[in-house]
């Protein structure tokens, strides 16, 4: 299992966009990111400097794939 790092939600925003997401639409600090293949899961990620590992690790969860999956698309 890999460990999941430190990054930037502008990071993470584009890691997710490799696999589909899109930006929707932002809600003051929160981006909503949205699939556009199905499912067509909802990902809201806060626009903050660093995430926090457990914010990180829920975002990846609910994007529906696993740690090492996202590492590989960092």
């Amino acid at each position: 299992m890999t460990r999941l790092p430190v990054i930037s939600a502008r990071k993470t925003i584009a890691a997710l966009g490799r696999i589909g997401y899109r930006v929707d639409h932002q809600t003051g600090s929160h981006i909503i990111l949205r699939n556009c293949k199905y499912p067509y899961r909802r990902l809201t990620i806060p626009n903050h400097k660093n995430l926090a590992k457990g914010t990180l690790r829920k975002i990846v969860k609910q994007a529906g794939i696993t740690k090492d999956e996202f590492s590989k698309l960092l």
